[in-house]
């Protein structure tokens, strides 16, 4: 078949590790022709252009700033995206006929995209990966109300999205359910989980455990706890500081935080003031560095707002899971990630506004270290079962089949 993937991810390189590069190299490795269409954010000085890597092409889109720029440039640079990817593809990819269109969110504003690449490919197969339910997201986090007129646009959007959308492959059963239950007109028949996934690497890349803790500062004798990723306000950074906070007296266990966004700025004041002897904050590190961290740590960290009511699924859990690390997931209660991980020993959960409840899960593994290995263990084996790259192609390609 001949597959093309819309995203605004910044995809240069088809050889990185993450949930669409790992999915697109198996479409590849499968026998199919991929064609990636990704911005080229104006920051980075780049015109349009196609490339081809590995056998795949991409074909990168010169656009306006989307992702770490101000709120007015990322707004009107994501309503550009649908006339600058339909002159694109025109123009690149001109007398290709497409099987499956595949695409992802956010954003919900390519819907005219894809409405073009199916009048041209009329036999051809649209399947969403709904990663980000907005614009209900955003009203959850008070950046806008639902009386308001952006919500009355970017919901009208959402809905045209939904609707071009052949299917619409959902990150977690809470999601299928939270779609179904806002979207009537919607056909459940079209709504499945598909959830984020990966490759695990052909090997291990060898490493000393206690030489990496030693390179950052880690203490070799005790649990480590580790939260890595975007620190932003859908991860609730102020929960997570009295939760440092409730904890800097501890010298039993160690906090590590590794990561970059827009709440970065709040850590960093709390860190330099407080000066905690057991925790550490780092920006955000290389993919490669980043990865050998995780491996030196013991227990892997999720956070969400608690005042989200859609369910959120991060996909930070897989490198958790892929290095035998359990979780602990304080969130809101409308996500199931942390059910999911109680249900399937491999973690606890616990509501994002309760710290005494957050210390509670943290006292289960250091006063019993030993159940981190078996809970580890539970995580990597249900990885195998339900996160692989190959469960998420196989949803895909029984709709196209």
């Amino acid at each position: 078949m001949n597959v093309i993937f819309l995203t605004v991810s910044r995809i240069t390189s088809i050889k990185g590790r993450g949930i669409y590069s790992d999915l697109l190299r198996h479409f590849r490795d499968k026998g199919h022709n991929v064609y990636v269409v990704s911005p080229r954010e104006r920051q980075f000085n780049m015109s349009t252009s196609l490339m081809k890597e590995d056998g795949i092409n991409i074909l990168g889109v010169r656009t306006l700033n989307i992702q770490k720029t101000n709120f007015l440039e990322k707004g009107i640079g994501t309503i550009l995206l649908e006339n600058q990817f339909t002159k694109a593809i025109k123009k690149y990819f001109k007398g290709i006929p497409f099987d499956l269109i595949l695409y992802s969110t956010p954003p919900i504003t390519l819907v005219n995209v894809i409405r073009a690449l199916k009048r041209n490919n009329p036999n051809a197969v649209s399947y969403l990966l709904l990663k980000d339910i907005f614009p209900q997201n955003a009203v959850d986090l008070g950046m806008f109300s639902e009386d308001g007129i952006l919500y009355k646009f970017f919901r009208k959007k959402e809905i045209s999205l939904y609707k071009v959308s052949d299917y619409i492959g959902c990150m977690s059963p809470a999601n299928v359910d939270f779609v179904l239950k806002h979207n009537a007109f919607l056909d459940a028949e079209k709504v499945e989980v598909a959830p984020n996934s990966i490759e695990l690497p052909v090997s291990d890349t060898d490493f000393d455990r206690n030489e990496i803790r030693e390179k950052y500062g880690i203490p070799k004798d005790k649990v480590v706890f580790i939260y890595g990723g975007n620190l932003g306000k859908p991860q609730g950074i102020d929960f997570l500081i009295s939760c440092l906070d409730a904890n800097k007296g501890r010298g039993d266990c160690h906090f590590l935080v590794v990561g970059n966004g827009t709440e970065f700025h709040k850590l960093e004041t709390w860190f330099k003031e407080v000066v905690p002897q057991n925790a550490s904050l780092f920006a955000g590190l290389p993919k490669k560095e980043y990865d050998l961290l995780v491996k030196s740590c013991d227990v892997g960290l999720i956070f969400l707002d608690y005042r989200f009511t859609i369910p959120n699924y991060p996909s930070r859990l897989l490198s958790y899971l892929e290095n035998r690390m359990p979780i602990i997931a304080a969130t809101d209660i409308n996500t199931d990630i942390g059910k999911i991980a109680e249900q399937n020993k491999y973690g606890y959960k616990c509501e994002s506004n309760d710290v005494a409840a957050f210390s509670d899960c943290v006292d289960k593994f250091v006063k019993h270290p030993e159940v981190i290995k078996d809970m580890g263990e539970n995580g990597y084996q249900y990885l195998l079962g339900h996160y692989l790259v190959k469960c998420t192609y196989e949803k895909i390609i029984s709709r196209v089949s």
